[in-house]
């Protein structure tokens, strides 16, 4: 098959190159940046550029870049893409680009799924991307019923890159859970290592504080971006947050010893329940 790729960061550099580590498919990629281009080229990841009127080459297009941008690419090109092709993009929300796109990809004959895969690191770029990123990793998509003939080649097609499994979902549902896995997680991380101790902790920090600050060194304009587009589902995570740090404030403050032990139990409990799947 031919695949074409669009957007060469982390995301759409991984794909790439895992694509041509493990499968014979046609790779067609596109970035805005020139020198990317040239340098997935030379690196043996891509077999051409991907200008819009070689759209209608492939039978799957993967799009790797922010959702406003992901958006306004599809309805751009929308009459280029070939007919019956599979269209997946990467954003890390679901409602808006499914909402936007999926009327143009019905009255264009082609395919839409959101996607997102679950992997990634603190790092962006193309000079970051590696073909194992998405190794035992979930593949999030969200699929009409009526592309239900399509889900097998797509889930073939994202476990021989390495993903462990393949998820369907609604772009509701895919919202409301990543606002809490994903999106929290990092706006915890930037806010913890505002603290004025963050600067000196060299010497007095272990693998507590490396996890928990890992994240807070991300891209600000994509994230920006996602978590406003997510705003009543991350509101909502984050009044969660406030509740039950208030909790434990509460009992520091009062110096009530039992009130802080049975909360701190709460919580280990519910985390060895969670890991039991239970």
């Amino acid at each position: 098959m031919t695949i074409g790729i669009i957007g060469l960061g982390l995301i759409g550099g991984s794909f790439a190159r895992a694509f041509k580590e493990n499968t014979n498919h046609k790779i067609l990629t596109c970035d805005q940046n020139k020198s990317v281009n040239l340098q997935a080229k030379l690196e043996f990841v891509s077999d051409g550029i991907l200008e819009p009127e070689r759209l209608q080459e492939c039978d799957f297009v993967i799009i790797a870049v922010y959702p406003k941008a992901t958006v306004d690419y599809i309805k751009q090109n929308a009459a280029f893409f070939k007919k019956d092709a599979v269209v997946i993009d990467c954003a890390g929300v679901k409602r808006q680009i499914c909402k936007e796109i999926l009327p143009v990809a019905k009255k264009n004959g082609f395919i839409f799924m959101g996607g997102h895969p679950m992997a990634g690191t603190q790092f962006s770029g193309f000079r970051h991307s590696r073909s194992s990123l998405f190794k035992n990793a979930s593949m999030l998509l969200v699929s009409l019923e009526e592309n239900i003939k399509n889900l097998e080649r797509v889930k073939k097609l994202f476990t021989q890159i390495g993903f462990g499994s393949v998820i369907f979902t609604t772009a509701e549902e895919h919202d409301q859970k990543i606002a809490y896995t994903s999106q929290l997680a990092h706006i915890v991380s930037n806010a913890y290592v505002k603290s004025p101790t963050a600067s000196e902790h060299k010497g007095f920090s272990a693998g507590s504080y490396k996890d928990l600050t890992r994240v807070a060194r991300l891209n600000e304009d994509m994230w920006t971006e996602l978590f406003m587009e997510n705003r009543d589902n991350l509101l909502l995570e984050m009044e969660c947050l406030e509740k039950h740090l208030a909790e434990y404030k509460k009992a520091i403050e009062g110096n009530d010893r039992e009130a802080l032990k049975a909360l701190l139990k709460d919580g280990r409990e519910l985390k060895e329940k969670i890991e039991r799947g239970k």
